[in-house]
């Protein structure tokens, strides 16, 4: 979908579809009012009736004759005007576009939203990214009839400024916004992508690819140099498959002043049987999704250069397939991480904290500010937070509370998990310094617990998205599938990180 953004009379652009957003409480919204004047008072009528109140989500499709342009009106209830903030408008505008979609629309208009001390920007940008990932597909692999998803029928959103505002900062939130949804939508086709089309090797491809595009120096380590740089516990998961495993390292660095370096870590299983310590059949086709973390840091490298940040990011993705082969790692070996430390092996199916534990020690040679690793750690975080968090976990107060904010800002929300002295009890070896899962009480803390001893000194962010990654609460801008999760929020913390906060 095209995205345009021009200045004139929204309600007299001649688009096929117009859609406006209702305040529940009747804020004044100068584009709604000179609409329904327009239309004769229409929407008014609805709202007086009860018909139509403007409750958060909620849909009202008008056809307004020859009285506008538009053959269409699509309003979308906005909710309480206190409540709205930029991850509202991403679902609001998301649940209209695809309103829009599913009536047939091609062309769609919509009004930027008033001036309003800059807060229009960041809402104009959340816009467009709710525009951009209702519209998402993925049907590679469906050929014919009714296989095939409905096809995508909206080609181009125009935002229409008010005569007399200024037009540049909303054409730069929008292009700002499109620039996020399609890091998400890369993120989402990784993910969503057979195990089997998608080995280590051809996930390196895709990352290598997207770099050479956008101007990102990267670099892809097989075998030999990681073995060259000590990383057992990595090889150690890789040595059960026959695909080679790769340690991705994608190296964005701004043309200007940088203000600091960050370095994102995200968990590549390209697929996960589970080893020795094999998992059940059932749904084990998921686990083509053990890449999300992967996923999402390629995806953020890609927004991190779209929108020329003035910050160093450096992006490393452990890419390999856990598989039980006869010579796959055993539940008892004891493997030695880049650091020194000894892993006992308790159960091979605990093996994404183990090609974490190596990147970890990789990322900490670039000397960052800071690090954050996003993995599908743990079953157990989906038991504390079901779908609607990401669990949190991390050795710097103030970094912790930039993520959470970072969440709350997006939508894609963390909760912060306790790594407290008492947990390193659970993950003390009996043959090695330590052991690779602590059991099952507290889950989801041993494996941020484990993490902890391969982040050093460097303040530390650990996200494990196991109950955020795929197929969670569908909205209408996350349907089915791989979800992006990951992309939008640490993006917005490196936009953070590398200017004054945004305020939602």
């Amino acid at each position: 979908m095209d995205i345009h953004v021009i200045a004139g009379d929204c309600p007299r652009f001649a688009a096929d579809t117009l859609i406006i957003g209702l305040f529940e409480d009747a804020a004044d919204n100068p584009a709604l009012a000179a609409l329904d004047s327009a239309l004769g008072g229409e929407i008014a009528r609805l709202r007086n009736l009860n018909d139509f109140t403007g409750e958060f989500n909620a849909l009202l499709t008008l056809y307004p004759g020859d009285a506008i342009p538009a053959g269409r009106v699509v309003v979308v209830g906005l909710g309480k005007a206190e409540a709205m903030n930029p991850a509202r408008a991403t679902e609001a505008m998301a649940t209209a576009v695809k309103q829009a979609d599913g009536l047939g629309a091609k062309q769609v208009a919509t009004a930027a939203p008033a001036p309003a001390g800059g807060r229009e920007v960041m809402v104009t940008e959340a816009m467009v990214v709710g525009s951009k990932l209702a519209l998402y597909r993925y049907d590679r692999f469906k050929t014919f009839g009714e296989m095939v998803d409905k096809q995508v029928n909206i080609k181009a959103l125009t935002v229409v400024v008010a005569e007399g505002d200024a037009v540049e900062p909303i054409a730069a939130a929008a292009a700002a916004g499109a620039a996020i949804a399609d890091a998400v939508t890369l993120a989402r086709d990784l993910q969503n992508a057979p195990g089997g089309h998608l080995p280590p090797e051809a996930l390196s491809d895709q990352a290598l690819a997207m770099c050479a595009k956008a101007g990102v120096e990267a670099r892809s380590l097989g075998l030999d140099a990681m073995a060259e740089l000590k990383m057992g516990a990595l090889l150690g998961v890789a040595q059960g498959s026959a695909e080679e495993p790769r340690l991705i390292v994608m190296d964005y660095v701004p043309e200007g002043e940088s203000g600091g370096t960050v370095a994102i870590c995200g968990k590549g299983v390209t697929f996960d049987t589970g080893g020795i310590s094999l998992k059940p059949g059932l749904k084990m086709g998921d686990m083509k999704f053990d890449m999300s973390g992967a996923a999402a840091t390629i995806g953020i490298i890609q927004a991190a250069a779209a929108l020329e940040l003035p910050l160093r990011v450096v992006g490393i993705v452990a890419a390999v397939e856990n598989m039980p082969d006869g010579r796959a790692v055993k539940p008892g070996d004891v493997l030695t991480a880049m650091n020194g430390k000894t892993i006992e092996v308790d159960n091979t199916d605990a093996e994404g904290r183990l090609v974490l534990a190596d990147a970890l020690c990789y990322a900490r040679e670039f000397a960052p500010d800071a690090i954050v690793d996003m993995a599908t750690l743990t079953g157990a975080v989906i038991i504390a937070l079901g779908h609607h968090a990401s669990g949190m976990m991390g050795t710097n107060a103030e970094l912790n509370r930039r993520v959470s904010a970072a969440g709350e800002f997006t939508g894609e929300r963390v909760w912060e998990l306790p790594l407290w002295e008492e947990y390193e009890a659970g993950i003390k070896g009996k043959t090695a310094d330590i052991n690779n899962t602590g059991g099952r009480p507290a889950g989801t803390i041993n494996g941020g617990m484990f993490l902890k001893h391969f982040a050093g000194d460097v303040p530390w962010c650990h996200l494990d998205i196991a109950g955020t990654a795929w197929d969670v609460t569908e909205k209408a801008h996350i349907g089915p599938g791989g979800t992006g999760v990951g992309v939008r929020l640490i993006t917005q913390l490196l936009r953070e990180w590398a200017g004054p906060p945004q305020s939602g």
